[in-house]
């Protein structure tokens, strides 16, 4: 994965996290449970992955 296609990455899981983020503040149920979790470990796999 070239480093453009990291950040690009990187964006989208950010905006990601917010959708899922609002979805959650605004008291509805998230459509699938795991995807807060499963966003933030990509997020975190791929700033480790960056910084290496």
């Amino acid at each position: 994965m070239s480093t453009e296609a990291r950040e690009a990455r990187m964006l989208e899981l950010q905006e990601e996290l917010l959708q899922l983020r609002a979805e959650k503040a605004l008291g509805g149920t998230p459509s699938n449970l795991g995807a807060y979790k499963a966003t933030r470990r990509s997020i975190a796999r791929l700033k480790t992955h960056m910084n290496q």
